[in-house]
């Protein structure tokens, strides 16, 4: 059952992200996101499934690391101006943190005879949190960059540009194997969990759960 609870939950949250960036550049003027069929939880429906679904699956059953999607593709020059734009990018990690919040109200909520899925809601709501932290630094393609993008002067962003293939990847690299910065990344999750009310034991127990599925 945890195993569930992460796996398509996990899922679902990726479909609510890519699905919430749609929304709003539908409404900040782009309507071919739905011609594209972006506002539905349709995942086949992205541009890059691959990078939407597939990896950050993968990733997950390798160490359950909260990795975003792959974003839609948006016309940006549809879009009215710089502030939709940036409402744009920030309207993924936006739906994380809601359904992270609905998920720690699950687990302030459920009675004690549903505490077997504690675990699974504990560890989703974690990757919820991370998703939102990694996708905020401001570094392309991720959403903290897209957010500040239209704001940058036009040789910074022609810069930026050049890193953009390898500069996620650089990223995760440096967030998986240079301690100082594992350590602090990490850190701020456990804040955040704790400020939403988590069970750090719990946390670790539906990774557990997680990672001994894949080991079968």
């Amino acid at each position: 059952m945890n195993f569930i609870i992460i796996f398509f939950g996990w899922i679902f949250s990726l479909c609510l992200h890519e699905f919430s960036h749609a929304l709003v550049a539908y409404h900040g003027g782009d309507t071919t996101v739905r011609e594209k069929g972006y506002l539905t939880f349709n995942p086949i429906r992205y541009t890059h499934p691959m990078l939407s679904i597939v990896i950050p699956v993968l990733i997950l059953m390798m160490g359950g690391i909260g990795l975003p999607g792959g974003a839609v593709y948006i016309e940006t020059w549809r879009i009215r101006n710089r502030y939709w734009l940036s409402a744009t990018s920030l309207a993924g990690p936006a739906a994380n943190g809601l359904f992270a919040i609905v998920l720690a109200i699950l687990l302030q909520v459920l009675p004690e005879s549903t505490s077997y899925v504690w675990p699974g809601i504990s560890f989703l709501l974690v990757l919820q949190i991370w998703s939102i932290l990694f996708n905020l630094i401001p570094i392309p393609p991720l959403d903290g960059y897209g957010a500040i993008e239209p704001f940058l002067n036009p040789a910074i962003r022609m810069q930026m540009d050049r890193i953009r293939a390898f500069a996620i990847w650089f990223l995760i690299l440096v967030i998986w194997y240079v301690p100082v910065f594992s350590e602090f990344f990490w850190n701020m999750i456990y804040i955040i969990a704790s400020i939403l009310g988590v069970d750090w034991d719990l946390v670790v127990l539906g990774q557990d759960f997680l990672l001994n599925f894949f080991r079968l």
